[in-house]
């Protein structure tokens, strides 16, 4: 049973991205390079990131929300915002489209952040003979995280690649830039403010 769970949840969570690779036409271009060199970036982009974390932030003994600490996070997020923008422009790339290409950039990028951040705690937890939904809510954010990166990279497209793009467009790019560099405080907040509901229920229960 508990192997049962875990491969639903590893399904829910990695599924999405294989079944978007082979239900376009990704599969029948040369685009495994192309999501390879995406990969890569990311985990240069994310590594680049964990020193800046490491080097710049306070260890907070409480954890409680600081507006400092969360605006410095946001900051270092943009980080990700100039991975995409070196991926989808500074590499080169042979035999594919500028279509395919933000296509497989978003996906690859999309699939490395799952990989690196929800296969280790689905493989340590998800098999424990305790059934929590924790790891059912981590594939859907997985999923969620698939298309806002998908949605990022054809916007990142349109901004840098193409030259006679609509004007409402450059607006767009700074929203989804700012949500994405935002992203790890809102899901924080939400999570604490999770907690603190269920606490008010307990009290009054």
């Amino acid at each position: 049973m508990t192997l049962f769970h875990f491969f639903n949840c590893a399904a829910l969570t990695f599924g999405p991205h294989f079944v978007y690779y082979t239900a376009t036409p990704l599969s029948e271009y040369d685009t495994l390079r192309t999501c390879w060199k995406a990969a890569l970036v990311y985990l240069g982009t994310t590594l680049v990131k964990l020193v800046c974390l490491a080097t710049f932030l306070q260890v907070s003994e409480n954890d409680t929300f600081e507006l400092s600490q969360e605006s410095l996070k946001a900051l270092i997020g943009f980080l990700d915002v100039l991975g995409l923008y070196i991926a989808l422009t500074q590499l080169t790339y042979r035999n594919i489209s500028q279509n395919h290409k933000f296509q497989a950039v978003g996906l690859c990028w999309a699939f490395a952040d799952s990989l690196l951040h929800r296969l280790a705690p689905l493989w340590l937890g998800a098999r424990g003979l305790e059934f929590t939904w924790d790891y059912l809510l981590q594939g859907l954010e997985s999923n969620a995280s698939l298309v806002f990166t998908i949605s990022f990279a054809a916007l990142g497209s349109l901004m840098w690649l193409r030259k006679n793009k609509p004007k409402f467009i450059v607006p767009l790019i700074y929203v989804a830039a700012g949500v994405l560099a935002i992203m790890p405080s809102i899901v924080r907040l939400v999570s604490m403010l999770n907690v603190f509901v269920m606490k008010i229920k307990a009290y009054f229960q």
